[in-house]
Order: C-alpha cells, then structure tokens, then sequence
C-alpha cells in the first residue's frame, strides 16, 4: 500500500474514534456548569420524542435539559385544552379534559375531601389543577375573584355545569393581595361547603397557581397516618418581625387602579379573649368538624372580627383557632410541620433551595423547567406557583407524572379517556 494512503487510512480511524469517544462523552457528561449560561448556546436542538424525553431528563436532572427544554419550549406550542373557551356538551368535557368519573379504589370511595378553589385569571392553568384534584366523591367550591371579567366568569360557570360536585361560590369577594378579602373567600366557600349533601372529611384551599405532587389516595394516607384526626396548620407563635401585621391597623387603597393594604397610624386593641396570635402558612387541611367550630365558636367570631383590617389575616387566623386546646382537632403544640407547599422563596435562597430557574414574583419563585427536580424530590402535597402560559412544558411534565402515578395506584379498569396519552415511552423511562 501506498504509504501516504495508508497515513491517511490510519488518520480517518484515528478521526473516527475520537468522535465516537467525544460523541459518548458528550452524551453522559455534563461539560459545563448549569449555572453559566455562556458555555452552552443552543443553535439546533434535537428535542426527540417531545417532551416525553425531556421530562425524564428534567426529573432526574440532567444538566443540558433544561438549556434544551427552553430552547424548544419556544417554538413549542402545547395542544390548547378543548371546550374552555367554547361550549360543548357535558359528556364531550369529561371525556376530551380527560376527568376521573370513577373512584379509583374503595379507600379513596369512603374519604371525601373538599376542596376550595380561588381563582382570577389563567382558565387552562385552572383546568389544569382541577382535573389533577378531580374525583367525583370529593366536593369542589370554586371562588372567582368577582373583579375578574365576565367572559372568565362565565367560561368557568360552562365547565362547573357539566358536575354534580363542583359549585361556585354563592357570595364572592373583590379579592386584594395580603387583605382581609382572601380570608373572607376561603370562608365564603366553607359556608357553603357545610351545607352540601356530601359527607366529606377534610377540606383544603388553593389557589389558582398550585400543582399536586401527590395523587388523590396519597394524600388522603398522609391526612390519615401522618394526623389521624388532626388539622394541618403549619406555623409558630407571632416572631417579632411581623408583629406589625397586628399592631396597627391597615386599610385598602386604591392607587392606579390596583388595589393594595397600607398601614394607617391607628394602633389595634389587643386580640379578643386575650388570645395568643400565631403567624403560619395561609394553606391548610382542617377537618369538617375543626370548620364548624370557627363558622359558630364566640372566640371564632370575635378574632374574625378584629382580623378585618390586619395585614394578610389568613396566615394568622386559621394557625392561630388551631392552636385552641378544645378546638376539634387542634394542635396545640404544633410547628412549621405540614408539608402542604413546595415554594421557593427567595431569602431561602442557599438554605432550602438552591435558587429559582424561573423567575420571582412577590418573593416566591414562578417555576421554570430547572426547577422540576427540585419539585418533585420535595414531600409536600403541592407546588406552588406556576404559569402555564409562560412555561408550558414545566407543567405538562408534572401532568404526565401525576396522572401516570394515579392509574398506577388505581383499583378498578382505566378506562381510556382518563389517559392524558395513549401511548408514551415517558411511561417506560422514568420509575413513579
């Protein structure tokens, strides 16, 4: 052989080789650090069986997976929900939104849990949550924000026609952020809820911007083997830094036409029935019973009262009823213990969380796609906040989890439509 073809010969092999060695190393090592955003720019993407494969890769944290997810999120259109924004016929809505219309095991038959709802914007993101927590024993009251515009209202009275379960709210609030409005809706709904045929035994609030980590019978053998009777009230005796939220007295204002609390130069009595003020999570599951007694109980009333112009009443009032000796399930000596919100805030950057892939609002992190390790590694029940609009496939993976996750639990015959896909080798990638 000519000694210049065989050099040649020896330097294609050698070329071969290094790619291929280069090419495997590529794919199983991560070759920079996540959080610098110059050393990977993405020109073309593969996105592969999408999102599918991505979602894998974004729960067990691959590095470059959430610099693709971005990548192909924007050209990435979701498939929009069928029936929100037009009508259809109540059997076309269950079955193209995919609700459960069956109890999925006898456990899960004979414990109802309600639940309460208040929304103002984002009709998928609502949907979306409400079919995560759909069962058809459990009873649904939904609170819109009356400021909320009309078409909003009545795509969301469309779709709560079509159950036997699901309610509006008979009285709703001009909700303001951090006021008295927020609690007022949460107890709105109770009232009604109290009232209903069904038998349900706890009750827990959402939001619109929350997610399920758990499946319905997960979270009911959380409420029964963690509590076994018991409200779940996260939170502690008033710390000094936010005593001023019950010191002084806080009004509405209205300034550009948004609507806020601002404290006044008025200083508030001290709480009736010289009752110790706690300061807690505003989420909560409270029994049915631990509900009748602050709808009818004196100190109930009187604290309800005295919280109208105090500063986000409803991350003290339901903490601080709870921590009553002979309130129905009550936890006297209870903690931050709960587990009911995966929330990133920001001063927890460093201690509980290594920061937001998404973006902050208000302090609490808007999940984005780097985020979803964090989130289902986390034991709480729920997550909280996302925005389906902004990151479409952040949410759409924690779908496909979840409902995968609760046929799997399921005691009876799946019946097709509750699938969110009919075929998916995300089923056979990752473990849940």
């Amino acid at each position: 052989m000519n000694p210049l073809h065989a050099k040649k010969s020896r330097f294609l092999v050698c070329v071969a080789v290094c790619m291929f060695i280069y090419t495997f190393i590529y794919l199983t090592v991560p070759l920079y650090d996540e959080s610098d955003d110059q050393k990977f720019q993405v020109k073309r993407a593969e996105c592969g069986f999408y999102p599918d494969e991505l979602c894998s890769a974004l729960f067990v944290g691959k590095p470059a997976a959430s610099k693709i997810g971005n990548f192909c999120q924007k050209s990435y259109q979701p498939k929009a929900l069928s029936c929100i924004q037009t009508s259809c016929s109540c059997s076309t809505v269950l079955k193209t939104l995919h609700f459960i219309t069956k109890p999925l095991s006898e456990e899960e038959g004979n414990f109802s849990l309600a639940y309460i709802i208040t929304i103002h914007k984002e009709l998928e993101m609502f949907v979306r949550l409400l079919r995560a927590i759909y069962m058809p024993q459990n009873i649904y009251c939904i609170h819109i924000d009356e400021k909320s515009p009309r078409g909003y209202k009545t795509a969301v009275q469309n779709i709560v026609n079509c159950f036997e379960n699901i309610f509006i709210s008979s009285k709703r609030e001009h909700v303001v952020y951090a006021g008295f409005s927020r609690l007022q809706a949460d107890i709105n709904c109770m009232r009604d809820l109290v009232k209903s045929k069904v038998q349900w035994n706890y009750v827990i609030n959402l939001c619109g911007q929350d997610y399920p980590l758990k499946t319905n019978k997960e979270i009911i053998q959380y409420i029964k083997t963690k509590w076994n009777g018991k409200n779940i009230t996260p939170g502690i005796v008033q710390p000094l830094h936010v005593k001023h939220r019950t010191e002084v007295s806080y009004r509405e204002f209205v300034h550009s036409g948004v609507p806020y609390v601002y404290p006044a130069k008025v200083r508030k009595a001290q709480p009736p029935y010289n009752l110790t003020i706690y300061f807690g999570s505003a989420y909560y599951i409270l029994s049915k019973a631990f509900v009748e007694f602050t709808l009818s109980d004196a100190r109930a009333k009187a604290l309800l009262e005295w919280s109208r112009d105090t500063y986000s009443p409803d991350e003290h009032y339901w903490v601080t009823l709870n921590r009553l000796p002979d309130a129905p399930g009550a936890t006297p000596n209870a903690g931050w213990q709960g587990d009911l919100r995966a929330i990133k805030w920001k001063d927890q950057e460093g201690l509980s969380h290594k920061g937001c892939k998404g973006h902050y609002v208000r302090d609490i992190c808007i999940y984005g796609l780097g985020d979803l390790q964090w989130i289902i590694e986390s034991p709480h029940l729920f997550a909280n906040k996302f925005e389906a609009g902004r990151n479409p496939l952040a949410l759409e993976c924690l779908e496909l989890l979840l409902r995968l996750k609760v046929l799997r639990q399921a005691q009876v015959p799946i019946e097709q439509h509750w699938r969110l896909q009919e075929h998916s080798p995300f089923n056979m990638q990752l473990d849940v």
